[in-house]
């Protein structure tokens, strides 16, 4: 039996139509996360309580602090980018190609212990544009296709305690890969969690994730009301259920002691009442998870423009 945990009561109810990209600092005590579809990054104190929001023009699908200068670093829809306070974004390489620009997006990303950022894109399948996974390096400016895929669409990623395993969610597909990770590059891709064939229902889907300092893998069900917990060997050892919300996209260590889990949800494709739909919760956790893994160190070049879109993974 598969121990399970019930949270039913938000610590913030906030009408997100796609909450995702949760990320927690330290310094500040602040909660940075995204609203995709509303093109909003909003900004929660866990101590004072206060929520500001910030407005783009463009979707900013996920975030990761910096330790070199003010803001946050990140991936909006063409590319990497800096958010510098005052709902300004600035471009640091927009490496898609132009044919793919009109129908497809950056996705969920994350920064490596070194700050690098890898982030995936979204597939459209009626075009034939797949879903691939890039990274970014600000110590050179260049932006490479870390696995060219063919993706659905790009999600949850991170890496082990150790840094030598790296995880990358293929939403639609249903599965989290592995692969072997060393210095910025990937090698060996090989399935980690088939949740269908773990029992999961088609119409949930994995989406973000996070890892833990034990290396357990948790991965929030999009359509599924949970979060599941997978151990280092990929089974699964424990639920975390959310019965008054039925997205649940991602989820982020956090609090004074780094043991705490922040998870967000989305109401978009949701039905029910509004309760079910929007609401952010917090659980405490006997475990600790790696906030300075989402640091984006080196991040103060601002003119690396177009990135070198060349090939950094090796095997499948």
């Amino acid at each position: 039996m598969v121990k399970q945990i019930i949270v039913d009561e938000p610590l913030l109810r906030v009408a997100c139509t796609l909450g995702e990209g949760p990320v927690y600092d330290a310094d500040t005590c602040v909660l940075h996360f995204v609203d995709i579809d509303e093109r909003k990054i909003l900004h929660y104190n866990t101590v004072s309580l206060e929520l500001e929001v910030e407005q783009f023009d463009e979707k900013i699908g996920c975030l990761a602090l910096r330790r070199d200068g003010p803001g946050l670093a990140g991936a909006a829809a063409q590319g990497f980018a800096l958010f510098e306070g005052d709902s300004k974004l600035e471009y640091l390489s927009q490496p898609l190609p132009a044919e793919y620009q009109p129908y497809t997006r950056f996705n969920d990303g994350a920064c490596d212990s070194q700050g690098r950022f890898f982030a995936g894109t979204v597939y459209d399948k009626e075009r034939g544009v797949p879903g691939q996974l890039w990274m970014f390096n600000p110590a050179d400016g260049t932006c490479v296709v870390a696995d060219p895929g063919p993706f659905t669409d790009s999600n949850g990623l991170g890496w082990s305690p150790d840094d030598k395993i790296f995880y990358f969610t293929d939403s639609r597909a249903n599965l989290i890969y592995a692969y072997d990770y060393d210095d910025g590059k990937l090698a060996n891709r090989r399935l980690f969690v088939d949740a269908i064939a773990l029992g999961e229902p088609r119409t949930s889907y994995c989406d973000g994730l996070c890892v833990d300092t034990e290396g357990h893998v948790w991965s929030a069900r999009w359509g599924g009301s949970k979060i599941v917990r997978y151990s280092p060997s990929g089974s699964i050892d424990l639920e975390v259920l959310f019965p008054t919300v039925l997205n649940v996209t991602s989820c982020a260590f956090g609090g004074p002691n780094n043991d705490q889990l922040y998870v967000t949800s989305a109401h978009c494709k949701a039905s029910g009442e509004e309760e079910r739909q929007t609401q952010f919760f917090h659980l405490g956790s006997s475990v600790r998870g790696g906030f300075e893994r989402d640091c984006a160190r080196g991040w103060t070049d601002t003119s690396s423009g177009r990135g070198n879109d060349s090939a950094a993974y090796s095997g499948t």
